[in-house]
């Protein structure tokens, strides 16, 4: 259901049948009476939704994770009701000449990794860096999302912005660059560009947005408080990792996924973490600070549910260095030592730059101004909700580690497996995939590749198979350290052959024998059938470790061919 804020100026009794009303409402109902109650709609003869001889507008987005489609989709809508005539263009789906054509351009791109363009974006990318289209007349401005956390922030968002303008258009508002907490900066950005390309047909008005946000629905802005309903430890004693299921209640969230998508959760610090900063800080942690959402709260607790204090990247040491003068962390950071302060990071946390270049006495306020928000945490689902009505289920493995002669862990992972107990409440979103997703045609064969927690969204796919009675082949290739403490979900995956609802079972325990055997191997083991599979329209899936795993997956898979 649909919840109405309590800030909202209605009875209780009033929000609670705004709800009940507006929970069968699709999102063009939901804007155009938004609309209307702000005057915006005529009363008849059309609508701010079908604009007639009013300007044109493109909406260009390359994304990676779903969060630049989301917000083109926003942006559209925004402009519609404005009476631009929007549209939104996947930059996977278009080429760059149709920009030639637009009267007005908003482009909203992601960075991925060190620098990179949006996978799908890739061809867009490079036809566009070519420099063939012009732009001559064309109005345009640029919002980059990107993670501080990485050296390239927002480096395509960048490319493109600078190439726009290369090209012959006309930049009508500066190019925001949005780290991953970037709904102020978006919505600043958007009320900018759209005021600047000036009006549509109907009048701009800020109650639009303000009647739209009576009606919140739970997602990214507004995460759900989900239960805990069971937590088990997956992993054996002897065990050298711990691997974690969990079941949360979604009922009543009004939030939907499909076998593919992601669960953001967002989680907190640990107080012994916390207890660390504010001692390399010279803190006592009930120092009073204001926050970015503008709350007013001790520094300990804004320490815990606010800010990230792990990441250490080079705009928290260069605000570091700022405060502190050292002279030594001014020249780590110099531009022709990019590669010394890569390699000084690894195995660091932000309290560990505090603690090597140590400043003079430090305010709380000028301490949390330096963090970024919290970021939430996305696990890939390990569910059907097919097969688990209102229930969401993940995989996670407790992340543990030494770190520089100190006990380092992830933030929310154990979260999760040290804060969290059943009949908790963890807030959490859904985060779609849509390049993550079962074969529309539910006989085609799937080959499933899944080391450790990459394990979680194949339990999903097996699951929605076996719940919609399909006959298509499935073949699992599961890896870990040892069959005796590690083999996750076992007694389903043997339910699931028994039953038919999984094909073909092959797993590669690194640590059983005196040579290490990968997933990787099994499947150069499997060459021939792995080629028949291929051959007859088998879709190959990979989850897991990107950085070594996935490489080493992909080099075998090529062998194979």
């Amino acid at each position: 259901m649909i919840q109405i804020p309590e800030h909202a100026p209605f009875t209780e009794a009033e929000r609670e049948a705004l709800s009940k009303m507006a929970a069968g409402w699709s999102a063009k109902q939901r804007l155009w009476l938004s609309t209307f109650l702000a005057g915006a709609v005529p009363s008849a003869g059309g609508s701010a939704l079908q604009s007639n001889g009013s300007a044109s507008l493109v909406v260009l987005y390359g994304t990676e994770s779903g969060n630049s489609e989301a917000l083109a989709e926003r942006t559209a809508k925004l402009a519609l009701a404005r009476g631009f005539n929007a549209r939104t263009r996947n930059m996977a789906e278009s080429t760059p000449v149709e920009l030639s054509k637009a009267e007005n351009l908003l482009v909203l791109v992601s960075t991925w990794g060190e620098g990179d363009p949006p996978e799908t974006a890739e061809d867009y990318y490079q036809t566009f860096m070519a420099g063939s289209v012009k732009m001559n007349g064309v109005k345009f401005s640029v919002c980059a999302l990107g993670d501080t956390s990485y050296e390239q922030f927002c480096q395509i968002g960048i490319e493109f912005d600078e190439q726009l303008e290369k090209l012959g258009a006309k930049r009508v508002v500066p190019r925001v660059d949005c780290d991953i907490d970037f709904e102020e900066s978006y919505l600043a950005w958007v009320e900018n560009a759209l005021a600047a390309f000036g009006e549509g047909t109907a009048p701009a008005s800020v109650a639009v947005a303000e009647v739209a946000a009576l009606v919140v629905e739970y997602g990214k802005r507004n995460p759900f408080p989900a239960t805990l309903l069971e937590k088990v430890l997956l992993s054996a004693p002897g065990s050298k990792k711990e691997t974690w299921h969990f079941e949360l209640n979604l009922e009543g969230s009004g939030l939907h996924y499909e076998p593919g998508d992601s669960l953001a959760v967002v989680p907190k610090n640990a107080n012994d973490v916390v207890a660390a900063m504010l001692a390399a800080a010279g803190l006592a942690g009930d120092e009073e600070v204001e926050t970015k959402a503008a709350d007013r709260k001790p520094v300990r607790e804004a320490l815990i549910a606010d800010y990230d204090m792990t990441a250490l990247s080079r705009k928290v040491a260069r605000a570091w260095q700022a405060h502190s003068g050292s002279a030594e962390l001014a020249d780590l950071l110099g531009d022709d030592h990019k590669e010394q302060f890569k390699e000084w990071t690894y195995g660091r946390q932000i309290v560990d730059l505090l603690t090597e270049f140590p400043s003079k006495e430090l305010v709380a306020q000028e301490l949390v101004n330096m963090f970024r928000p919290l970021p939430p945490r996305l696990y890939s689902i390990a569910s059907s909700p097919n097969e688990h009505k209102g229930e969401v289920h993940l995989t996670v493995a407790a992340v543990r580690y030494e770190g520089r002669g100190f006990s380092r862990k992830g933030v929310a992972s154990t979260c999760l497996a040290d804060m969290v107990e059943v009949d908790d409440l963890v807030p959490v979103f859904i985060a779609p995939n849509k390049r993550f997703r079962l074969p529309e045609n539910d006989e085609a064969p799937i080959i499933m590749v899944g080391p450790g927690t990459g394990i979680a969204p194949f339990r999903a796919f097996v699951e929605e198979r076996a719940a919609r009675g399909t006959t298509g082949a499935s073949w699992l290739i599961f890896g870990d350290q040892c069959y005796t403490y590690d083999f996750l979900y076992q007694l389903e995956w043997q339910e699931h052959l028994k039953s038919g609802a999984l094909s073909r079972l092959d797993v590669a325990f690194s640590r059983d024998q005196p040579e290490k055997v990968y997933v990787q191997d099994r499947i150069r083991e499997k060459a021939v059938e792995m080629w028949k599979w291929l051959e007859e329209g088998a879709h190959f899936y990979v989850c897991g470790d990107s950085t070594r795993m996935a490489p080493d997956v992909h080099a075998a898979l090529l062998e194979v061919i």
